[in-house]
């Protein structure tokens, strides 16, 4: 049994010593690794703690099929693609705002909508296969480029162009009910 495993077993019993010694070990890579995806040490910092809060409120029915590291990178990974999905809808609003006035001026059906909207795209983000999904968020909500995406999964340019094509057409499959009744709500 490696260190790791040791001290998510301790963990695991409610070891408060393992928990900080994990803590410890991993706190400040994560911040930077989350560091690189927001652009804002503030908020990494945030993620992070909440991700170590959960580990410790969670730690009796956790299951980490691979290493902690790798568990505690993809928790902090999903932290920060829920922040930057938060955001987009933050300038997403701020930009309707500006068009159509001031949140207290747009009339109720348009807000519910744009918000129901909002749910329905989550939830067809989650379907989509995580490949799909994480290129499709690089580029759609973190705005990076092709080329740069390709980079940072270190995959062909046309891999990054595939994955994002399959994903605006399963999110078009999926939300093509949705649309609809949109659509015959607004023609009514």
């Amino acid at each position: 049994m490696n260190e790791e495993q040791y001290l998510l077993v301790a963990l695991k019993q409610g070891n408060r010593e393992a928990f900080s010694l994990l803590f410890r070990k991993y706190y400040k890579d994560l911040v930077l690794f989350g560091g690189n995806f927001l652009g804002d040490k503030v908020r990494s910092e945030d993620i992070v703690q909440t991700v170590f809060l959960k580990l410790w409120t969670d730690r009796e029915n956790i299951e980490i099929e691979t290493s902690l590291k790798s568990f505690l990178l993809r928790s902090v990974r999903n932290g920060c693609l829920d922040e930057l999905r938060h955001r987009q809808v933050i300038r997403e609003h701020e930009s309707y705002t500006e068009i159509f006035g001031n949140v207290d001026h747009l009339d109720t059906e348009h807000y519910i909508l744009f918000s129901d909207l909002q749910a329905h795209l989550n939830v067809a983000l989650e379907k989509l296969p995580e490949t799909c999904r994480e290129a499709f968020e690089m580029n759609r909500v973190e705005g990076l480029k092709y080329k740069e995406i390709a980079q940072r999964l270190d995959v062909s340019e046309r891999t990054v162009e595939v994955r994002i094509g399959k994903a605006i057409g399963l999110l078009r499959q999926y939300l093509k009910e949705f649309f609809v009744a949109i659509l015959a709500l607004l023609l009514s």
